[in-house]
């Protein structure tokens, strides 16, 4: 069988196979369950409940919360998590004329880990939230006439014991509005009842000593004389493990309560005013009686030095913040600019590394082609049809999602540990192909086999389409501005310029196929090329690596180690097909079972993500988020953000180069510029929200920003004379 065939019997089998993946992600979210009330996992149950006494109505008070039930030993966390987890977040789509109000976050409890401790509920806790209902409210009627108000929840949740897992769901529910709904008043009142009273004097702290001093008066006669808890709203100041009477003081004078508490070794805020929250230790606390008090003290003294500070300008303080929709100005330049980037940029996408293999390959085939000039032009424009026809419908559905609201980005396809897993397995499969496992017909029906020879075309075509599809995930230079620049355009504008990217990309298999001194550079056909194609395997299985790699990234070593498994299995699967006879159906039969089994086993592993991510002590590189922005604004000093993610070769070769350089990093230092970095391996609608408000809709990005400056974007590729030149401008 000659070469051109196999290879192009290998592309075809394997872009079928992705775009069976890809059509078969949104038909199961189709066939997926509509949202209900409850969610219930093997860790907690949750509900979505409401309480409306006096039915739905302006000026009427109305409730709605998520209800977490843990199961024994596990726990959720407050708004501020303490050493480790995260807070409970809750995204509400509610009707027009309804707005819900914050969090009302219950007291907490203390839960130790070793030396540290954490902040958050066991057992059953209630998150209420209050709605505000407008005048121009305008209610759901039903087909019997019946008015309701519609509630959508998306949430996600922090569940840990020793291990955490991270989960989510989505819940719905409709309010009648007339009559009562009051079927979880006594959760609700018992929930508000576990809120924090505000004090009517602000208390006050003091920094002095590595520690901090606080000072509370007006705390009623029953918490007075009493040992009190202590929580701080902001995180990441105080020793959370300390222990009260061991590691911190408190003490009373009549009713003011004064308290001494250690500062954190890695301290991450140096704030103005804390919010803090004491409370009655729980063998004290008494039914219908407040059990906790809330004040906002003002700080004084000054904060001993720490390895955190950094600031970003208003504008793009409110580009970062998750709940802005105000965007930064969008970068200038012409459409024309912009096509001519996108050019460049898909061009430069034949030296990522994915894309580089399947290139060879057709190469490959087209030498074998030597001497037929049609053949050449027919391989060419159908390669290019396919990658053009690629790019627009990538670019297609990320504007569509984008109009129904959906916060994605370029190279959102790898964000899915089931897309990572399917295409290493394409890889494999193509690996193992092309090193002379064996040979697609064998596995093939054979009227596919006489249809692929029938249809070269389509096998050019669908090898396109896979160039895009293992592309797409890293802009290269000049992409990431045209890219940013698209989202804004009209959607046929939009479009043209994704087909311009997909032109750009398939150029030089064009130029090979209609230029003749292009093609006349191609070496002659000979025995060099079964050597070349088995070549060829080892650049497949290197990028069977790389996402074994990034699946690590999103689901843990376990996840790698998995897929690794699923892999090896599949090797055997293809291996046992090229046996003869009886012995080949049997030990098929046997290994297709087994990894249908273990690929059953582990679904459900691929579709949750990894622990949170957790910077090493010591470590320059701070995970960015909107918060930790907002903490390090007031510092006055400067900051670079690096968004990145693990499947972008790009942004890895920038980090292992530039920005690992001892140069550049002693550059950071001597200005004292902060880092942090934005991790965008899975979907993160925050850092989409960053993204587009820098005219960026992919990584990599980096972003340098000193106070009272306009923020300065570099270039994708870094050099270390542009970071330089970007430092020495501060």
């Amino acid at each position: 069988m000659s070469t051109r065939r196999l290879g192009m019997r290998a592309l075809r089998w394997a872009a079928g196979l992705a775009a069976v993946v890809a059509l078969a992600l949104p038909a199961a979210a189709q066939l997926a369950p509509r949202a209900g009330s409850v969610v219930t996992t093997s860790h907690v149950r949750a509900e979505l409940v409401a309480h409306a006494p006096d039915g739905v109505a302006p000026g009427t008070p109305v409730w709605v919360g998520l209800q977490i039930a843990h199961q024994p030993e596990w726990h959720t966390y407050w708004k501020n998590a303490g050493d480790s987890g995260l807070p409970t977040e809750l995204a509400w789509t509610l009707p027009a004329g309804v707005n819900a109000g914050e969090i009302a976050w219950p007291t907490p409890k203390k839960i130790p880990i070793g030396s540290l401790a954490n902040y958050g509920y066991e057992g059953t806790v209630l998150l209420p939230v209050p709605l505000q209902v407008a005048p121009d409210f305008k209610p759901t009627t039903s087909l019997t006439g019946e008015a309701s108000m519609e509630i959508r929840l998306k949430a996600s949740w922090l569940v840990c014991r020793q291990e955490c897992i991270p989960e989510e769901g989505d819940f719905a529910l409709k309010l009648p509005l007339q009559g009562s709904t009051a079927l979880h008043k006594a959760d609700f009142d018992a929930a508000l009842a576990a809120q924090p009273a505000a004090l009517a004097r602000p208390g006050a702290i003091e920094i002095a000593d590595r520690a901090i001093h606080v000072r509370l008066d007006g705390l009623p006669a029953a918490a007075q004389g009493r040992t009190l808890e202590f929580f701080p709203e902001t995180g990441d100041v105080i020793h959370n493990g300390a222990t009260s009477g061991k590691d911190w003081t408190q003490s009373w004078q009549g009713a003011i309560w004064t308290a001494t508490l250690p500062l954190a070794d890695q301290r991450s805020a140096s704030p103005s005013v804390m919010p803090v929250v004491v409370a009655l230790a729980e063998a004290d606390r008494r039914a219908g009686q407040p059990i906790a008090w809330r004040a906002e003290a003002p700080v004084t003294g000054t904060w001993p030095a720490t390895a955190v500070p950094a600031t970003v300008s208003p504008a793009l303080q409110a580009a970062l913040e998750a709940n802005t929709s105000t965007p930064l100005p969008q970068p200038t330049g012409t459409f024309v600019a912009a096509l001519l980037g996108a050019l460049l940029g898909g061009l430069l996408l034949n030296l990522m590394p994915c894309v580089f293999p399947v290139l060879a390959i057709k190469v490959l085939g087209f030498a074998r082609q030597a001497g037929d000039r049609k053949g050449h032009r027919t391989a060419a424009a159908a390669y290019t049809a396919g990658v053009v026809a690629a790019f627009l419908a990538l670019g297609a559905t990320m504007l569509a999602l984008r109009a129904a609201g959906t916060q994605l980005g370029w190279g959102f396809q790898l964000q899915s540990p089931i897309v990572v897993a399917a295409l290493a397995a394409l890889f494999t499969l193509i690996g193992l192909n092309l090193a002379g496992m064996f040979e697609f017909g064998i596995a093939a029906p054979a009227a596919l086999c006489s249809a692929q020879l029938k249809h070269p075309i389509a096998n050019d075509f669908l090898s396109g389409v896979l160039a895009v599809v293992i592309a797409s995930p890293c802009t290269a230079p000049f992409m990431g501005a045209s890219l940013g620049f698209a989202i804004g355009l009209p959607a046929a504008e939009a479009l043209l310029l994704f087909a311009v990217m997909g032109f750009g990309l398939a150029l030089p298999y064009l130029a090979a196929g209609f230029v003749p001194a292009v093609a006349r550079l191609l070496p002659k056909p000979g025995a060099w090329m079964d050597t070349l194609r088995r070549l060829m395997a080892f650049p497949m299985f290197a990028t069977v690596a790389w996402l074994v790699w990034v699946l690590g990234q999103q689901n843990g070593i376990d996840g790698a180690g998995t897929l690794l498994a699923l892999l090896v299995c599949l090797a055997a699967v293809v291996w046992a097909f090229t046996l003869r006879g009886r012995t080949r159906a049997v030990l098929a039969s046997v290994l297709v079972a087994g990894t249908a089994l273990l690929a059953g086993a582990i679904g459900h592993n691929l579709l949750r993500g990894a622990e949170p991510a957790v910077v090493a002590a010591g470590d320059r590189w701070q995970a960015w988020s909107p918060e930790r922005v907002a903490e390090l604004n007031a510092a006055g000093r400067p900051v670079f953000i690096d968004f990145t993610a693990a499947w972008c070769v790009t942004c890895q070769y920038n980090k292992k180069t530039t920005l690992s350089d001892a140069s550049v990093l002693a550059g950071f230092d001597a200005r004292q510029v902060a880092m942090l970095r934005a991790d965008w391996t899975r979907q993160d609608p925050r850092i989409t929200k960053a993204l587009g408000a820098l005219g960026r809709n992919g990584v990599p990005v980096y972003v340098l920003q000193a106070p009272g400056k306009p923020p300065m974007v570099l270039t994708e590729i870094l050099s270390k004379d542009d970071v330089k030149g970007a430092l020495a401008a501060l």
